[in-house]
């Protein structure tokens, strides 16, 4: 029963980074899905696969891990680059790619 400690990335739907500033403590899967023959959904028998963790720190996640005896593997987030833009470069004089349609 191996446990994942990661922080979220920010969804590619929108722009903003809600939910990302928390740690997730998610189990690993035991065992393969399975997939029913009728209807074609996918189920499983591993039951730690519902449990989903929230913590505001990842020094409390791994605290609970070790407190409750939970192997786990710590993966840490990747720093986004920033990229600046203005609305104003569209229509600089010195733009790579004439502004037409």
């Amino acid at each position: 029963m191996l446990a994942r400690i990661y922080r979220p990335a920010k969804t590619a739907m929108q722009s903003g980074k809600a939910k990302t500033r928390d740690w997730i403590l998610e189990f690993e899967p035991a065992s393969a899905r399975t997939i029913d023959p009728l209807m074609g959904w996918t189920s499983s028998t591993d039951m730690n696969g519902q449990v989903r963790l929230t913590f505001e720190t990842q020094e409390e996640a791994v605290a609970y891990a070790e407190r409750h005896g939970i192997a786990f593997r710590l993966v840490e987030p990747k720093a986004a680059p920033m990229i600046l833009k203005a609305y104003a470069d569209n229509f600089a004089p010195g733009r790579r790619q004439p502004w037409t349609h």
